[in-house]
């Protein structure tokens, strides 16, 4: 094979990963825990269309939200204590949900397949 073409197509196999990653999917974890409450968020975009749900860790704890479709390329989902929050549509988690001040989130396909990364995030602690 000659130099140049062993040069093309390791460019054309560059682009190719660099398209790859360019679309793959992502998630983003934030999440804060007061003396009596716990919120989190997990929200994902580059995703294909489909149905997802999200899945919230911390300690030996685990959550899961109902599968939403997403909108465009992007899903968002919240998880909380506070009544007035899960009356408006987050997942209820316990008051005591979070500990140690992190929680790992990542979001699954309606065939229960994780298609973003795990993310720990450390929470914002407040009083």
């Amino acid at each position: 094979m000659s130099h140049r073409l062993s040069t093309h197509l390791l460019s054309i196999a560059a682009l190719t990963l660099v398209s790859f990653a360019a679309q793959a999917a992502d998630v983003s974890v934030t999440c804060e825990k007061r003396g009596n409450r716990s919120k989190a968020s997990v929200d994902g975009n580059n995703l294909a269309p489909g149905s997802y749900r999200a899945v919230l860790e911390s300690g030996s704890a685990t959550a899961t939200t109902p599968f939403e479709s997403a909108i465009g390329d992007e899903a968002e989902f919240d998880f909380d204590s506070n009544p007035a929050d899960i009356a408006a549509g987050a997942a209820r988690i316990a008051p005591t949900f979070i500990v140690d001040g992190r929680s790992r989130g990542y979001i699954v396909n309606s065939s229960g397949q994780r298609v973003t990364p795990v993310v720990t995030a450390i929470c914002r602690v407040r009083k």
